[in-house]
């Protein structure tokens, strides 16, 4: 699985915490920034992280910005990205197997490392259960195509 992995300076502590997590667990990443703690705009980073992951170059995608909320807002303005903002392991886990999310937003200032890493291992680590759930994501995906004309 190859995830391509985004912050903003609000976010890079947690996600030096996630690429330390991803290395350890074996999984194949890009970085695309941001790389210090000077302040930066999360759009400059979350759009081409988003682009790369909507064209299939990345099977999920990890956006972390303080709250994970602007992250999460650019993603989605993606054709393609299903991004879902979670600061629990239940919705980490269920938004994976009702939604296919293929992005997941996170807090550094929400949700403490600990539980970041958790959240992080049950996204990657959940299918999609497919089913009913398909016919769901088919219409969001409809939606996106009259929208993203």
């Amino acid at each position: 699985m190859k995830i391509c992995l985004c912050s903003d300076h609000g976010g890079l502590g947690l996600k030096k915490a996630v690429m330390k997590y991803l290395d350890d667990s074996g999984y194949e990443y890009k970085d695309f920034g941001c790389f210090s703690q000077d302040s930066c705009d999360y759009p400059d980073f979350a759009y081409p992280a988003a682009k790369a992951l909507a064209k299939g170059e990345y099977d999920r995608g990890i956006f972390i910005c303080s709250t994970g909320i602007g992250m999460s807002i650019v993603a989605n303005k993606v054709k393609g990205v299903r991004c879902a903002h979670c600061h629990d392991v239940y919705c980490a886990e269920f938004t994976r197997r009702h939604n296919d999310a293929n992005a997941l937003a996170i807090g550094e200032k929400v949700v403490g490392e600990g539980y970041a890493l958790e959240i992080v291992k049950v996204f990657l680590e959940t299918e999609f259960e497919g089913g009913r759930h398909e016919r769901r994501v088919g219409k969001i995906s409809k939606i996106e195509d009259e929208e993203f004309k």
